[in-house]
C-alpha cells in the first residue's frame, strides 16, 4: 500500500483514535488539522502543506510552495490532545528556515505563524489553519436581526461651550465642563476618568472651547472631543464556542452599521465545551492561551468592524457581550476548571462590569464592558439574552427557546414561570464530526430532498441558488465545487433519507435497499448513503445525529416534566438554529411536537439580546432580575434525564406519537432493519447479512 493511499484511509474526519495509529513503513507521525478535524499519518519530513492537500485539507496558495504569497499560514498548537489520542510537543515542527525568515522580514508574519508550504512533520502535530489561509473562508451566520428596542443607551453625547479660564475665578478646567453640561443639558457629572483628564486641556483649546463630551449615564465623564462630534457607537458582541460575532450599532439611533463575524479561534483546543475544559486540565496555563486567543479575535473583529463602517476604534464607547459560561469564564481570564465537574460552580454568575482595556480590547479608552449574567453553570449569559430578546416570561404560551449550538441552551416556559437547562448536544449537528461534514461555507450541501421511489437525492449548496438537477448547476458551482455538508444540510439529508425509508426508525441504513438504488452501497458491516461523489452519509454520522439529538430532546422533555405542561411554541435560536428547517428538526425529533406553525427560527437572538442590553440601560436591569427568577434545572443530576434519552434515540421517537406533525407528514410505519434480530449497531440490516449466518 502507497504511502499517499495510507495518508488517504486514515483522514476520514470522523476516523477513530484506533485508526490515528495504522503506520506505514519507516518513520511515521500523525497530523491533525483544525478546525476541520481532518487527519492521517505521515513519512516524518512531509511538508505540511502536501500533508493538507493529500487530506483535502483547505488551505490557500498561490505560489506553488515557494515561500513567497504567505498565504499557507498555519499555527502549531501546543500540548496534550487526548480527544486525538497525541501530543503536539514544539520540537515535532521543523525549525524556522530561510524561506520563512525572508519572507517575515521582508513582508512581517506573527511570530506564532509558520508557512505550511517550508515547515516539516517531525513528530505528532495539531495544527491550526486560521480563517485567513482558508481558501473557502468561513460564511458565519450571525446577523443582526431587525427588532424595535428603545433607545435609551448608558453613554450619551453633549456638545457644549465652556467658558474659558478666569485668573478671578479659579477652577479647573472639569469643573467648568461640569458646570456647562449642568446649565446647557441638564445633565450631572460628578466624576471624570483619569484618562479624560489626561487629554481634556489639549480638546478644549483645540476646539477653541467648544467640545463634545461622552457622559456615561452615571454621571461620570468618558472621553472629548473638540469641537462637534456625532459618532458614539457601541459593540454587541456573541462570544460562541464556534463562531464569534459582533454587531457595531449606532448608540443614538440603534442602527447597525456593520456586523462582522469569525471563527472561535479556541477551536483549535477542542470542538467543545468539555475538550476545552479538558485542555486546561491537562495544560496547566491553557486557559491563558485560550483567553489571548480568544481577545485578540475580538480585537480582529472590532478593527474589522469599524474599517467596514468608515470609522475609528475610538468611536467605540460601550461593549456589551454574552457567551456559555466557560466562554464567558475564559474570556475574563477565569480558569473554567470548575465548570468541568459538579457542582459546575461559577466564579460569578451576576453581571460583569469592567474597563474593556482590562479585557485588552483596543477601543475608546473610556470605554465600558458588561456581560450578561449566567443562567446556571452551564447555561449563560448568551440564554439569558436569548430570553431578553424572545420574551417568553411575557406570553401566555408555553414557549420552548433552544439556542442550538455545541451546547444547546433550554428555556421553557411562560409568564407564570420559566425553567432553564443545557444539553451536550457536541458539534456534530453544526457538521462536525460528520464524515463529509464541515463549516457552512461555499459549495456545502444545505439543502436535500430524496425522491422516495427512485431514492435519488437532489441538493443545493451554499453559494448557488439552483438544484442540483437543474440546469447551469455544473457550471454555477465550477468555482466551489461541492466540496461537503454543512449542519442543516446533515439534519435535511437524514430526514429526507428517514422519510424515503433509507434509514430506519431505530437509525440504521438499511442495506436491502441495494437491489433497489447503487446510492446504498456496502462498508464493511454497515452501509452508506451515497449523496455525490464521493460525498457520503455513513452509519457513524446517523449515529452522532441520533447522540445530538436525542441529548436536546432529552432536555427540553426534562423540563416539560418539571412544568408539568406541553410545548405550544418553539423557538430556534443561533446562527445555526436560525438555518433549520422545523419540519425536519421535527422529523428528526430534534425537538418535541407541537403545530408547525408555531415553529419559529429567530436566527442570531443572543446577539439580539447583546443588543438590547447595549442600547437600552434598564434592559440591563431587567436581564439581571430575569435570570435570578428562572429555575435551574442540571441534567446531570436528573434521573430521567437517561430515560427520556434513550427513547429519543429512535426517529422520531420511540415512544411519543407526534400527532401535529403527521398531519403534515407522512411519518413511515416503523422498520427495523433485519441485523437489528442479531448484530445491533454494527450491522445495518441486509440479505447479505442474513445469508452469511446461514452458511
Amino acid at each position: 500500500m502507497t504511502e499517499t493511499r495510507q495518508a488517504e484511509i486514515v483522514s476520514v474526519s470522523g476516523a477513530s483514535s484506533d485508526q490515528l495509529t495504522s503506520h506505514v513503513e519507516g518513520e511515521t507521525a500523525k497530523i491533525v488539522f483544525t478546525p476541520s478535524g481532518r487527519r492521517g499519518v505521515f513519512p516524518v519530513g512531509t511538508k505540511v502543506l502536501d500533508a493538507a492537500r493529500h487530506l483535502g485539507v483547505d488551505i490557500d496558495s498561490v505560489c506553488g510552495g515557494r515561500g513567497i504569497c504567505g498565504r499557507c499560514q498555519v499555527v502549531q498548537s501546543v500540548g496534550d490532545f487526548p480527544k486525538f489520542g497525541l501530543k503536539s510537543a514544539e520540537d515535532n515542527i521543523s525549525e524556522f528556515n530561510a524561506k520563512e525568515e525572508r519572507y517575515k522580514e521582508k513582508r512581517g508574519m506573527d511570530d506564532d505563524r509558520r508557512l505550511s508550504c517550508s515547515t516539516t512533520i517531525q513528530g505528532d502535530l495539531v495544527i491550526d489553519v486560521p480563517e485567513s489561509s482558508q481558501v473557502h473562508k468561513q460564511v458565519v451566520r450571525k446577523r443582526a436581526e431587525v427588532r424595535d428596542i428603545e433607545i435609551n443607551p448608558v453613554v450619551r453625547l453633549y456638545y457644549v461651550e465652556v467658558e474659558e479660564p478666569d485668573m478671578h475665578k479659579p477652577t479647573g478646567d472639569f469643573e467648568r465642563i461640569a458646570e456647562a453640561l449642568k446649565s446647557q443639558w441638564e445633565v450631572d457629572v460628578t466624576d471624570a476618568d483619569l484618562k479624560v483628564l489626561q487629554l481634556l486641556q489639549k480638546a478644549l483649546r483645540d476646539g477653541d472651547w467648544k467640545i463634545t463630551a461622552a457622559v456615561r449615564h452615571d454621571g461620570e465623564l468618558i472621553y472629548v472631543w473638540p469641537g462637534f462630534h456625532d459618532k458614539a457607537f457601541g459593540l454587541a458582541v456573541d462570544v460562541g464556542s464556534t463562531t464569534m460575532s459582533a454587531h457595531l450599532t449606532n448608540l443614538q439611533t440603534g442602527e447597525v452599521v456593520s456586523s462582522v463575524g469569525a471563527m472561535n479561534p479556541q477551536i483549535r483546543f477542542g470542538e467543545d465545551l468539555m475538550s476545552r475544559v479538558s485542555y486546561v486540565m491537562m495544560n496547566p496555563g491553557g486557559e491563558e492561551d485560550m483567553t489571548r486567543a480568544v481577545r485578540e479575535t475580538l480585537n480582529f473583529l472590532a478593527s474589522q468592524a469599524v474599517t467596514e463602517a468608515g470609522l475609528k476604534l475610538s468611536d467605540i464607547l460601550d461593549i456589551v457581550m454574552v457567551g456559555n459560561p466557560i466562554m464567558h469564564h475564559l474570556l475574563l481570564g477565569v480558569n473554567p476548571v470548575e465548570l468541568g465537574w459538579a457542582p459546575f460552580a461559577l466564579a460569578t454568575n451576576s453581571a460583569v462590569k469592567v474597563w474593556a482595556n482590562e479585557l485588552e480590547l483596543n477601543v475608546n479608552p473610556g470605554a465600558r464592558a458588561y456581560i450578561l449574567p449566567c443562567v446556571a453553570g452551564h447555561v449563560g449569559a448568551d440564554a439569558a439574552a436569548v430570553t431578553l430578546a424572545e420574551g417568553p416570561q411575557f406570553r401566555d404560551e408555553i414557549t420552548l427557546v433552544v439556542d442550538v449550538g455545541t451546547n444547546a441552551e433550554i428555556v421553557l416556559g411562560n409568564k407564570d414561570r420559566l425553567l432553564a437547562c443545557s444539553s451536550p448536544t457536541g458539534p456534530a449537528l453544526e457538521g462536525a464530526q460528520i464524515s463529509s461534514g464541515q463549516r457552512a461555507a461555499a459549495g456545502a450541501i444545505e439543502r436535500v430532498r430524496i425522491n422516495p421511489e427512485t431514492l435519488e437525492p437532489r441538493f443545493k449548496v451554499i453559494g448557488c441558488d439552483l438544484w442540483s438537477d437543474e440546469e447551469g448547476f455544473t457550471a454555477a458551482t465550477s468555482k466551489t465545487g461541492v466540496t461537503g455538508i454543512c449542519g442543516s444540510g446533515i439534519i435535511e439529508v437524514l430526514a429526507e433519507m428517514y422519510l424515503a425509508g433509507i434509514i430506519t426508525h431505530d437509525g440504521i441504513i438499511d442495506g436491502t435497499l441495494q437491489s433497489k438504488t447503487d446510492r446504498v452501497v456496502e462498508n464493511g458491516r454497515t452501509f452508506d448513503y451515497v449523496l455525490h461523489h464521493d460525498i457520503k452519509v455513513i452509519q457513524a454520522d446517523v449515529r452522532a445525529i441520533q447522540l445530538a439529538k436525542a441529548a436536546l430532546y432529552a432536555g427540553a422533555q426534562l423540563l416539560v416534566d418539571k412544568l408539568g405542561k406541553p410545548v405550544e411554541r418553539v423557538v430556534l435560536a443561533g446562527a445555526f438554529g436560525s438555518h433549520i428547517d422545523p419540519k425536519y428538526a421535527m422529523v428528526l425529533g430534534l425537538i418535541p411536537d407541537c403545530k408547525l406553525d408555531m415553529v419559529a427560527s429567530v436566527g442570531n437572538a443572543a446577539g439580539t439580546g447583546a443588543r438590547i442590553a447595549l442600547l437600552n440601560k434598564d434592559a440591563r436591569r431587567e436581564v439581571e432580575t430575569l435570570v435570578q427568577n428562572i429555575e435551574k434545572i442540571e441534567t446531570a443530576v436528573e434521573e430521567k434525564f437517561q430515560a427520556h434519552f434513550v427513547e429519543a434515540m429512535a426517529f422520531p421517537h420511540k415512544t411519543a406519537p407526534y400527532e401535529n406533525l403527521k398531519q403534515v407528514v407522512n411519518l413511515p410505519e416503523p422498520k427495523v432493519a433485519a441485523s437489528d434480530s442479531g448484530e445491533g449497531d454494527e450491522g445495518s440490516g441486509g440479505r447479505r447479512s442474513r445469508r452469511r449466518r446461514r452458511g
